[in-house]
C-alpha cells in the first residue's frame, strides 16, 4: 500500500469513528425523547441504536464483539461482588450477566 493510500486509509477510518460518536449521542437524543413521550417503541429503537453503535464503535476501535461481551460480563460480576444497589434492589446485575453468558 502506497504511503498516500494509508494516509486516505486513516483519515477515512478516523472520519468514521466521529460519524460513530455522533451517532452514539443521537441515539442518547432518541432514547431519551421516547422516555419523555413514554413510547415503548421509541425507547426499545433507542436502546437497540445505542447498543448496536456502541458495538460497531467497539468494533471500528480494534475491540471484538467478545471481547466486548466479555467485559461487560466481568464488569457485572464485579457490581455483583460489590453488592451494586440495582442488584440489590432488582436483580438487574446478575440478570444480564446471565443473559449474556447463555449467548
Amino acid at each position: 500500500m502506497l504511503n498516500r493510500d494509508k494516509e486516505v486509509d486513516l483519515a477515512r477510518r478516523a472520519k468514521v469513528i466521529e460519524w460513530l460518536k455522533t451517532e452514539v449521542v443521537d441515539h442518547v437524543a432518541h432514547l431519551l425523547k421516547g422516555m419523555w413521550e413514554g413510547s415503548h417503541v421509541k425507547m426499545v429503537d433507542g436502546l437497540a441504536s445505542l447498543i448496536s453503535s456502541g458495538y460497531i464503535l467497539g468494533r471500528r476501535l480494534g475491540i471484538s464483539y467478545r471481547s466486548l461481551d466479555e467485559a461487560i460480563v466481568e464488569k457485572m460480576k464485579k457490581h455483583r461482588q460489590e453488592g451494586h444497589q440495582l442488584e440489590d434492589w432488582y436483580g438487574d446485575i446478575s440478570s444480564l450477566e446471565e443473559h449474556l453468558r447463555k449467548r
